[in-house]
């Protein structure tokens, strides 16, 4: 019996949450001009934002104030001030997290008719 080939929808791949873990994990190198951690702290919030929203959608509440809070923590408005050291110890703890709703969270596109 023949199987046809595996294919990955792009829409099941998980890109919001790989493309912040790999800004997060290029963030622990510490000869990054400042500008970098501008850009992550934007890219992080809309991540986080992002599904937030699409666990909200889910109904999944857990989910939602985890990652509103990790937004609020990322936001490049109004800053959080913290030490080199606690900040790699925050982008790993949030890696791990984005890491967790690759399998907990699934956006969803709505089909256009």
């Amino acid at each position: 019996m023949d199987h046809p080939p595996t294919t990955v929808s792009p829409r099941s791949l998980p890109i919001p949450q790989l493309v912040g873990i790999a800004m997060l994990a290029w963030a622990l190198v510490p000869t990054n001009p400042y500008g970098y951690y501008v850009l992550l702290r934007v890219m992080i919030c809309a991540i986080c934002a992002y599904l937030a929203f699409a666990a909200f959608e889910q109904q999944q509440l857990g989910w939602v104030w985890v990652l509103a809070i990790t937004a609020v923590v990322y936001n490049p408005v109004i800053r959080v001030h913290l030490n080199r050291e606690i900040w790699s110890g925050v982008n790993i703890a949030t890696m791990i997290l984005l890491a967790l709703t690759i399998w907990t969270i699934r956006p969803t596109r709505k089909e256009r008719a």
